[in-house]
């Protein structure tokens, strides 16, 4: 199906898109161009939603606002936005009385004319997705990027062609409700994550599955050989199975020895480059690359894939180097929402440094954190509102003792990142590096990212 046939099958139905955000507002405004009654649900006013709702009324869209944006949805589509459990009550009562409940991603696989290259995973899903991409644009291909990063393609299929990619970046949100997978499928890791939302490990890690779980036979899915969780599922992938490692020789795959990167399939291997030709630091980003290589094996030669690796110096928020002031490197790892992701990213360094973290409470336990804390730190300042549970974490650790590492207790934020500057020395590495989601300051982790830079640029040397 295309989107242009896609939308004249609903040219006489109602829908709902709920949340009024940068991944649904486009689609709101191509339903409402199309001519097809489409209400915009959203729990903020018309007044917090400003300009956005002006705009959508001038077109057509009747707005359902505030604390009971949800009560009143009786249409025949419902889009839902990804933060929003499928099975609230008032979604469930709207799909009994005969709603079809989507969403923006659903229907993209199901009009999108190119093949579909997705990443799932806890920890380095946006590094990957971002280099598969940037691979296939070197190589010379047509890439579109969206999911959790770009921006939404729902709107722009019409315009794909057939020799096209499409790189997604995929939230355990957007992969809850999926029935459709893509046509080559990567898992990175699997690690506790967002059980705030989600009611408990097993739900987290089903909703990932359905990244591979609708595959044909003839697609792949790769998966992460050292990993217990991924490794456990790729026995139950339907299409072919590709795996990476860096303690392992996967049989079908790619992996690390020594020092080289090596891709293996239908039993012959080559060397694709070495871990010096990766700019990125750390181990994880050595994964990173090797997943994206079994990706775009055979789309990719080896030439393009160690030149792209040597000059790209990574994605924003992401062991970020800001500036260096006065002999300190300040870091911005704000994308480390989780703890093993602030544990990636302490490995990284081979001294040990001074690190900000604490954030929003996602009910992730803290004591896996703890004892790299205790290696690889020599101050911690926490801030927000798990700062008493990490040091707990911390304190409960083998290794402690008094001071080991020292413990400070700053708010708000802007004080922590003062603290932290003031107890560095030249030399020292400070790096933002939460363990946790921004939401109990900020809006999300990118404006917790750039109000740390904004904070360590503003200083005179």
């Amino acid at each position: 199906m295309t989107l242009r046939e896609y939308l004249d099958s609903i040219k006489n139905k109602t829908v709902a898109v709920i949340g009024i955000g940068v991944s649904n507002t486009p689609l709101i405004e191509l339903l409402a161009r199309e001519g097809i009654a489409v209400t915009a649900c959203d729990r903020r006013d018309r007044a917090a939603l400003g300009d956005v709702a002006d705009k959508l009324k001038q077109m057509g869209v009747q707005l359902c606002l505030g604390d009971d944006y949800l009560d009143h949805l009786h249409h025949d589509i419902i889009f839902r936005t990804p933060g929003l459990r499928p099975d609230v009550p008032q979604l469930q009562r709207a799909v009994a009385a005969g709603s079809c409940l989507t969403s923006e991603m659903e229907v993209f696989f199901r009009v999108c004319p190119c093949p579909i290259i997705a990443v799932t995973g806890s920890d380095g899903k946006t590094t990957t997705t971002t280099i598969i991409a940037e691979l296939l644009k070197a190589a010379g291909y047509t890439v579109h990027v969206g999911g959790n990063i770009g921006h939404p393609l729902l709107c722009e299929a019409g315009t794909m062609r057939p020799t096209d990619y499409a790189v997604l970046e995929l939230s355990s949100f957007q992969l809850m409700t999926m029935t459709c997978s893509p046509h080559i499928a990567v898992i990175t890791n699997l690690a506790p994550n967002h059980l705030d939302v989600h009611r408990d490990m097993a739900e987290y890690v089903a909703a990932k599955e359905n990244i591979f779980r609708y595959q044909a036979p003839d697609d792949t899915a790769i998966f992460n050989l050292d990993n217990d969780i991924t490794r456990e599922e790729g026995e139950r992938a339907v299409g072919r199975v590709r795996y990476f490692s860096r303690r392992n020789e996967a049989a079908d795959g790619v992996f690390l020895r020594g020092e080289e990167i090596v891709s293996r399939r239908s039993g012959t291997e080559r060397v694709v480059m070495t871990v010096g030709d990766i700019k990125l630091p750390g181990v994880h980003n050595v994964e990173n690359y090797m997943a994206a290589v079994a990706a775009v094996d055979g789309l990719v030669s080896d030439d393009v894939i160690a030149e792209f690796a040597r000059s790209f110096g990574g994605v924003e928020h992401r062991i970020e180097l800001v500036r260096t002031w006065r002999g300190i490197r300040f870091y911005n790892d704000s994308i480390a929402s989780s703890p093993s992701r602030t544990i990636a990213g302490l490995r990284s360094f081979p001294e040990q440094v001074i690190l900000i973290a604490g954030g929003y409470d996602k009910h992730i336990p803290f004591d896996v954190l703890g004892p790299e804390i205790v290696e690889h730190v020599k101050l911690l300042v926490l801030c927000g509102a798990t700062a008493e549970k990490i040091e707990a974490a911390v304190k409960a650790a083998p290794g402690y003792g008094p001071g080991r590492p020292e413990i400070l207790h700053a708010s708000p934020f802007a004080a922590a990142v003062e603290a932290a500057r003031d107890r560095a020395q030249p030399g020292d590495v400070v790096t933002l590096s939460p363990a946790c989601a921004a939401f109990d300051q900020f809006k999300n982790f990118m404006e917790r990212g750039k109000t740390f830079k904004a904070i360590v640029n503003s200083w005179e040397e």
